[in-house]
């Protein structure tokens, strides 16, 4: 492998992991404030990629699709956490994943009657359909570039929003113990409802930004909420940080694993979690 290719394979393996955060970060927030082990998470980067092949019918243009879609991701958080989810907060893990677990059959059912079953392709924004040349024959897309961007922004708000915000604040005080936080004062039914709206628009976000990138097809939220069950547990659940920086430990393993071992390419992310594991049972970060 050249340094060129060693480059593309870089950025290929960072932009896999930039979009597993996203859909991680949704997931750990999720269980590290809610104590909600929530199955249907594949399920709205599905309907993410779905919604994006929907609006671009109509709007013309993903990155319109992306400024429509993201508020009716909140509001459909929101909604959820409204109508089913604060009523299991004190029944057992058990009943939550069951509960997860439909919605994931309620999910599928839904875009099947909306959407149908065929596999949908969504276009590159017009703007973003060059590649950046990195030697006279090979290229990078403009788009994986745009991806990685936008993730990092988005990372970069989410630290934010939790280290330096009163809403935080909150976030923080509820993840390490709720029952004082609400004691103090701090509305954590209006927390939780916060938390996971945002959480199911990250989850539908990164659906939306990765339809260009691959086909938009029925229960393609299965094998990518498999590995985020995995970077949270490599990085420690309920810490975004360790998701940062787990999201980005499987996308490089995975992406170098396909070039230089495909003959263990699908055990290698397994591998490493097991490493983890048995070095620091809590994960890399604590929460």
């Amino acid at each position: 492998m050249g340094l060129t290719e060693f480059l593309i394979q870089l950025l290929n393996g960072l932009q896999y992991g930039l979009l597993l955060f996203m859909l991680a970060a949704g997931l750990t927030l999720i269980f590290g404030i809610m104590g909600v082990v929530n199955l249907a998470h594949g399920s709205f980067y599905m309907l993410g990629a779905y919604l994006a092949w929907w609006l671009v019918q109509s709007l013309g243009n993903l990155l319109w699709a992306i400024v429509v879609g993201a508020p009716l991701a909140l509001a459909l958080g929101w909604l959820l956490e409204w109508a089913l989810l604060r009523h299991f907060y004190q029944r057992d893990h058990l009943d939550q994943v069951l509960l997860t677990f439909g919605l994931i059959y309620l999910f599928e059912e839904l875009r099947s009657i909306l959407w149908g079953d065929d596999v949908h392709a969504v276009a590159v924004p017009p703007v973003l359909e060059g590649s950046v040349a990195l030697t006279d024959t090979l290229s990078y897309p403009v788009y994986r570039l745009f991806v990685m961007g936008l993730c990092v922004l988005l990372a970069l708000a989410l630290y934010l929003l939790i280290t330096r915000t009163k809403l935080g604040m909150m976030i923080r005080a509820g993840a390490f113990d709720a029952t004082m936080a609400e004691a103090l004062g701090i509305p954590m039914r209006l927390l939780h409802g916060v938390v996971f709206a945002l959480g199911v628009a990250l989850a539908v976000l990164a659906g939306m930004v990765a339809a260009p990138l691959a086909s938009v097809y029925p229960n393609m939220g299965a094998p990518v909420l498999i590995m985020c069950f995995v970077v949270v547990v490599i990085g420690g659940i309920g810490s975004v940080r360790g998701a940062f920086v787990a999201a980005l430990l499987v996308g490089l393993v995975d992406t170098f694993g396909k070039v230089l071992l495909p003959q263990l390419a699908s055990v290698l992310v397994y591998m490493l979690m097991a490493a983890v594991l048995l070095w620091r049972p809590e994960g890399l970060f604590r929460q």
